[in-house]
């Protein structure tokens, strides 16, 4: 009796043991893949934040141009401005330097004059 519960138990290991290996080789194959077609977003998301941080610089650089309150934003060269300056004349002047920086293709400039 006890040598039947026995191959029994050692049956049933060997089903669990085969069917977990079968299931690591399946999970790192598709996992390999996987791995290889979500390389590139980081590197998506590293070139977007350089972007961002070019044209804030470029921004900060300007002369007479309040940027304390203008958040930037990029993705695949789609740049974002949103926040608000004291004077229309800086909402015009962001949005030209934005564009004149290297890398970008658009400029959504979405900046407003603040209420004093």
């Amino acid at each position: 009796m006890k040598s039947v519960a026995i191959l029994k138990t050692l049956a049933a290991v060997a089903c669990v043991t085969v069917a977990c290996s079968v299931y690591a080789q399946d999970n790192s194959a598709s996992g390999a893949a996987a791995t290889m077609s979500a390389a590139p977003a980081p590197s998506a998301k590293k070139v977007d934040r350089k972007l961002g941080y070019s044209v804030r610089k470029a921004l900060s650089k300007a002369q007479g141009l309040d940027v304390s309150n203008i958040t930037v934003r990029s993705k695949a060269g789609a740049v974002s401005l949103t926040g608000s300056v004291p004077t229309q004349g800086q909402i015009d002047q962001a949005g030209q330097i934005a564009e004149g920086v290297a890398g970008v293709k658009s400029v959504s400039n979405k900046l407003t004059v603040e209420q004093q």
